[in-house]
């Protein structure tokens, strides 16, 4: 049972689009939903990760690479996705600073399948230590529909801390479509916790310049 209530997430979604209408940003501003967890050890418990499909895409501006094979690389030319191919992956030469670079300049990467497998030989375990390891993409799916699909997921994922905030939308959209990816987010994550709502200690949403308004 959520115990988030709607009229009080609602309220917030409505104080931070007013907020950001009044002070007129010149930038489209992300909406986090920041957590605070209790009742949890990350040294002993399981550190839980998990990733959720939002139904609405939060950061329109994701930046996505494909490092792809030479069918990918002309399907990511065709719908202006930026891209590395095998050879430019060999030139980083497992470099780790120009891996970690890499790691830095993209939020996700997406693979072909005869590229994901050589991506520890080329690389290293660079994209993996920055929770960024890439998503496989068939010849059979749509390359549009992958990149759409990795813009439109989130990820919990707990490290050593008992706190994290993760982008659920942006000031750009309507009211209600906030509202379904936030409460998408959080039913999602108190299903990922061992105590559910008891490890919940609270809920903020915050946008990029604005205050935090506490849900939970």
């Amino acid at each position: 049972m959520s115990k988030l209530q709607s009229d009080a997430l609602r309220e917030a979604i409505s104080v931070i689009k007013n907020d950001c209408a009044e002070k007129k940003r010149k930038f489209t501003e992300t909406i986090e939903l920041q957590i605070g967890l209790k009742n949890y050890d990350p040294q002993k418990d399981k550190r839980f990760s998990g990733s959720v499909k939002l139904p609405h895409i939060p950061r329109p501006k994701m930046k996505i690479c494909m490092l792809g094979d030479a069918q990918h690389v002309e399907e990511a030319e065709k719908i202006g996705l930026e891209y590395m191919d095998v050879e430019s992956l060999k030139k980083l030469n497992k470099n780790k600073k120009l891996v970690k670079k890499l790691a830095k300049k993209y939020h996700a990467f997406l693979a072909s399948e005869s590229v994901i497998k050589q991506i520890p030989r080329l690389l290293g375990p660079g994209l993996n230590k920055a929770g960024k390891f890439p998503s496989l993409v068939s010849h059979q799916e749509s390359l549009e529909s992958k990149v759409n699909e990795t813009k439109a997921t989130i990820k919990f994922q707990l490290k050593k801390v008992l706190c994290m905030g993760v982008a659920v939308g942006n000031l750009d959209m309507e009211e209600k479509q906030i509202f379904q990816n936030v409460q998408m987010s959080v039913n999602f994550l108190v299903s990922l916790l061992k105590k559910n709502w008891q490890n919940v200690r609270c809920l903020y949403l915050k946008s990029t310049m604005g205050k935090p308004q506490r849900v939970f």
